[in-house]
């Protein structure tokens, strides 16, 4: 590496181990995000974050010393202050991209989702490909990561098993691996010196829908079942909220719904294991 790494949407969930992966592995990083506070709680020293609004290119720094890498994790799932998946998704790492062109970075690094390219149709891939394509058209190097679901995407489990009913759309064979946020992490900051352009990545473990739903339900310490609903019942939904409600709020419900109906395993990474995590967070929950 030639230079400093940027890291842009340090306060998210993944960039929150990201920064942190890259401060305990001594690398020269600059962290942006919307919030000083937010920043202030990763530990990150002043000379590390830099309070900077990605949907405006007006708030972004002048860097004088060289840059390396444009790490982007910059992405929402429910769409607030009046911003769009376009504006974030696209539009924000549009920004983010002139940046680092503008900077002469080597490489950019931007975390999707897995089988994004073939979810176009979707509000929120839609707009997270699109930015794909102009990377890919950019003449930089470029990593883009495609994870199938972290573990905190699992906490919707442990909602449902609080109540002793996991509710899954047709027969809850369909497999994932999730990954926790630190093992991804992991992954982001290997690409950096990596020649591969996609990565997709999931955790260790292989499941099916029925057995995530075991696992929640034991770190309840719930004896309760999986209920099978007709997968009709899935798609009606999705066409009524696609009809009646704006994307606001079905944007997220549709993403959700959508990647239920389908196997989504990838290359597995890391070392952190579900089980463990659904006790960890079980035992917050409980008490």
């Amino acid at each position: 590496m030639q230079g400093k790494i940027i890291l842009a949407g340090a306060t998210g969930y993944l960039g929150s181990f990201i920064a942190q992966e890259l401060k305990d592995q001594g690398h020269d990083f600059l962290a942006f995000g919307r919030s000083e506070e937010k920043l202030k709680k990763l530990g990150l020293a002043e000379k590390e974050f830099q309070v900077v609004d990605v949907t405006k290119l007006a708030t972004f720094p002048k860097i004088e010393e060289p840059i390396d890498t444009v790490i982007s994790t910059v992405g929402i799932t429910r769409q607030k202050d009046g911003l769009s998946y376009m504006d974030v998704d696209y539009g924000a790492n549009l920004n983010l991209l002139e940046f680092a062109m503008r900077h002469r970075a080597r490489k950019f690094i931007y975390v999707s989702v897995l089988n994004g390219e073939h979810m176009r149709h979707l509000k929120i891939t839609a707009a997270k490909e699109r930015f794909v394509d102009a990377l890919k058209e950019s003449g930089l190097e470029y990593s883009i990561i495609r994870p199938n679901g972290f573990f905190s995407d699992m906490e919707d489990f442990l909602a449902m098993a609080k109540s002793g009913r996991i509710y899954l759309f047709g027969d809850g064979e369909y497999k994932l691996n999730p990954i926790h946020g630190l093992d991804l992490a992991r992954v982001v900051i290997d690409s950096i010196t990596s020649p591969q352009e996609e990565v997709e990545a999931g955790g260790p473990d292989i499941f099916t829908q029925n057995e995530i739903g075991q696992l929640a339900l034991e770190a309840m310490g719930k004896e309760g079942k999986v209920v099978h609903l007709p997968d009709f019942l899935r798609k009606a939904a999705l066409g009524m909220m696609r009809t009646f409600t704006s994307s606001k709020t079905y944007g997220p419900i549709e993403f959700f719904l959508s990647m239920m109906a389908q196997d989504n395993v990838a290359p597995r990474h890391g070392v952190h294991r579900l089980d463990a995590f659904f006790r960890e967070e079980g035992d917050k929950i409980l008490e």
